[in-house]
């Protein structure tokens, strides 16, 4: 086996203080466990071919998005286990990149889970003028082949936002909140 990409996920949008830790549970489960069992059961293989993992994380395992705790909280764990495997294999030649595509034309806010687990039905955000998954796929193609670490797609959503989380927290958790208030139905008007 020469190639890992785990891109198994489910969403949510809910307040924490709203949430029915069930939900939390499943998240957890299929997003940060998911990609623990496949990585667990895929990495003897992987490493005789001094091969790749790939975890498709999110901008939310950089930054926490209000509405999103369950996610982010995934997504982080998600960073978190890959960035060891990374660090517990720099002698034997594996290759391990997060992958944070940004917003992505998928069905993963229809079926994005609300406070009690049930699907959210419509997505809050336009759809349309989002990156398709081909061209994700595409991308992280390129840089599998060459080894990157970290691929992050969108400028400022992405890569900005990365940036000046380092240096100026205050101020993206500031400008997180305003981004995510916009959203048709948002709890944070």
């Amino acid at each position: 086996m020469d190639i890992l990409i785990n891109n198994a996920g489910i969403s949510m949008r809910a307040l924490f203080v709203d949430v029915d830790l069930a939900v939390m549970h499943k998240l957890m489960d299929v997003n940060f466990w998911g990609t623990v069992y496949c990585t667990k059961y895929a990495l003897p293989y992987i490493l005789q071919q001094k091969g790749s993992v790939v975890g498709v994380t999110s901008i939310a395992g950089f930054i926490g998005l209000p509405g999103r705790v369950g996610y982010s909280a995934s997504k982080f764990a998600i960073n978190g286990f890959l960035e060891t495997i990374r660090v517990e294999n720099l002698k034997t030649g594996l290759h391990v990149m997060v992958a944070a595509p940004g917003f992505t034309a998928s069905n993963v806010r229809k079926t994005a889970l609300t406070a009690d687990g049930s699907a959210q039905g419509e997505t809050p955000r336009h759809e349309e003028d989002m990156m398709s998954a081909e061209e994700v796929a595409v991308h992280m193609v390129k840089a599998i082949n060459r080894r990157k670490r970290t691929l992050v797609l969108t400028f400022v959503e992405g890569k900005l936002t990365v940036f000046l989380r380092k240096w100026l927290p205050s101020l993206v958790d500031y400008f997180t909140y305003k981004f995510m208030a916009r959203e048709p139905d948002s709890p944070f008007k």
